[in-house]
């Protein structure tokens, strides 16, 4: 199970964009990767196409690997773990503080 979704704020803790936040755009479970907005630009150079007639070289945020972020909590980085409440929900949770994160 992932412990980074979408929407999560998450800060960038290794690489080029170290220390860089961001909110997650969308995640490849699969390829365990996210994207995370404003972080890890790459140029795409592009052809003329209806959508784009104009061509020429677009910048677009590329995937980054999920051991590179940490989930922000209260502003904070933390550790993310799993736990089972007595009602019988897995809800992720702060192993910092203990605080319940958000339910499934």
């Amino acid at each position: 199970m992932f412990r980074i979704r979408k929407n999560d704020m998450v800060k960038v803790i290794s690489g080029n964009n170290k220390g860089k936040t961001g909110r997650v755009l969308v995640v490849y479970p699969k390829r365990e990767r996210v994207i995370v907005e404003g972080i890890n630009f790459i140029k795409r150079h592009t052809r003329p196409s209806q959508n784009n007639p104009q061509g020429g070289i677009v910048e677009k945020e590329a995937p980054i690997h999920v051991s590179n972020v940490q989930l922000l909590h209260n502003n904070k980085p933390t550790k993310v773990g799993y736990k089972d409440l007595k009602d019988g929900k897995k809800v992720r949770y702060s192993k910092e503080t203990g605080e319940v994160i958000d339910t499934n």
